[in-house]
């Protein structure tokens, strides 16, 4: 029941932040045409499975909705509640990826690794970010709160908070 309760919850900032966020959402009845938003949903029900030792039927849900929703959120990457998943199509979040609350993601990012290896080799989003459409954040690195990732953005290397970056590779415009 705990559970439950605790998966509510988190369903519940997601869909503050959506509301707060998207202008597509006129209504509250709009967010249930959100693909995006369901695909975060059913992210949040795999993600408890997986945690609770329930992994067969996690990676079934998390084939499925990667399939319907096409976004591939893998079930063991961490997605603080509150984040905000915009025209999902293509997102890719690995394995050990971490994401903060407050963070708005475009359609295409890949949050992905360099090179194969065991252990941490995805990144960490720190808390109110942006990340625009196709942008690729690739390796082990942090990055702070409260920065912008242009599109297109190819970050390789740590951004420290308040940051704006752009380009290929990814440059600090300001901070």
């Amino acid at each position: 029941m705990v559970v439950i309760r605790e998966l509510l919850q988190e369903i519940k900032k997601d869909l503050e932040v959506y509301s707060k966020n998207d202008p597509a959402i006129e209504n509250k009845w709009d967010i249930f045409f959100s693909v995006s938003f369901r695909g975060l949903v059913w992210y949040r029900i795999y993600h408890k499975l997986y945690q609770r030792d329930h992994k067969l039927i996690a990676k079934y849900l998390y084939f499925r909705t990667k399939l319907k929703y096409q976004m591939d959120i893998h079930p063991k990457a961490e997605i603080e509640p509150g984040v905000m998943i915009d025209h999902g199509n293509g997102v890719v979040i690995g394995s050990t990826a971490f994401i903060g609350s407050g963070t708005i993601i475009y359609h295409g990012v890949t949050l992905g690794s360099r090179r194969i290896t065991s252990g941490k080799r995805h990144p960490t989003i720190g808390r109110n970010c942006f990340i625009g459409n196709h942008a690729s954040i690739l390796g082990n690195i942090n990055i702070g709160n409260n920065v912008k990732i242009g599109a297109n953005c190819v970050v390789l290397t740590d951004i420290p908070d308040n940051s704006t970056v752009v380009g290929i590779p990814g440059r600090i415009l300001k901070t």
